[in-house]
């Protein structure tokens, strides 16, 4: 099957999915032998206008887990904003650890009804934006040599067909409910209206927080001020210069100690062609 260009598109909050979808995207494009364009998803202006694909395109498309499915605020844009005419696609999610449970299931589900044809989907690590010891260093070289290896077998696939017909196969169900955080009691952990903190002491008042936002939610001339929808991604914090943002939620801070306590054991990447 003839592809005329690479296209990498992904939401990346705190940066693992852009690496993820960035290393196979590349790859790709080094495979097949055309062109890469790199577009983004992750902040407000970059999801105010649809991209238009169509056939000839090879589009890696990527978002991380949240609460075992696609970040919920973000489902919208990724049904309305994303044109696929017929285009391929390559489906992948990132998770931190617990694990993807049915976000992938989900992306294709969303993808086949933007009119994308599904070639390939993975589900890959990548360090926990809540903690610190989960999956740290995640993606690692390991992990590179993996998508490598993924990346290979997607062209192997497109060369060896002449007209993709066949769904892929993937884990999960796109139609479950959100997964349920628990606290270290093992109780729900409510923390849906929690918002990062600001440790005024360090401040500079840079406004880098404000910028990485995902959901335009940090006033930028007072970042101490969330105005706006916090989706707990975990950018400002990750991304503060002066490690001034963190969260204090009681409901919050439990389900990070359970996770830590519970999921600590090295997770493997899954691929399906």
């Amino acid at each position: 099957m003839e592809i005329k260009r690479v296209c990498r598109i992904c939401y990346s909050a705190t940066g693992n999915t852009e690496k993820v979808t960035d290393r196979l995207a590349k790859s790709l494009s080094s495979c097949l032998g055309v062109p890469l364009v790199s577009l983004r998803f992750t902040k407000p202006q970059d999801r105010e206008a649809p991209y238009i694909f169509e056939a000839g395109d090879l589009v890696v498309v990527g978002t991380p887990t949240y609460a075992g499915k696609m970040p919920n605020k973000l489902l919208p844009d990724f049904q309305s904003k994303l044109i696929g005419n017929g285009a391929l696609a390559v489906a992948c999610v990132t998770f931190g650890g617990r694990s993807y449970d049915n976000a992938l299931a989900e992306l294709c589900a969303v993808l086949k009804a933007d009119g994308f044809s599904i070639i390939a989907g993975g589900a890959f690590v990548g360090s926990h934006a809540f903690s610190n010891v989960l999956q740290s260093g995640r993606p690692n070289s390991a992990d590179e040599e993996e998508l490598q290896k993924f990346s290979d077998q997607i062209a192997v696939k497109l060369k060896d067909v002449t007209d993709i017909t066949a769904e892929i196969t993937v884990p999960g169900n796109a139609d479950a409910p959100y997964y349920v955080p628990l606290g270290t009691d093992g109780l729900p952990a409510k923390f849906l209206k929690a918002k990062p903190c600001t440790d005024i002491t360090k401040c500079s008042g840079c406004g880098v927080c404000a910028e990485s936002c995902p959901m335009g939610a940090i006033d930028p001339l007072h970042t101490a001020v969330v105005n706006g929808i916090c989706i707990k991604c975990h950018a400002c914090v990750r991304k503060c210069p002066s490690r001034a943002k963190y969260f204090d939620d009681a409901a919050f801070l439990s389900h990070v100690a359970m996770l830590e306590q519970s999921f600590q054991s090295e997770k493997q990447n899954e691929w399906y062609l």
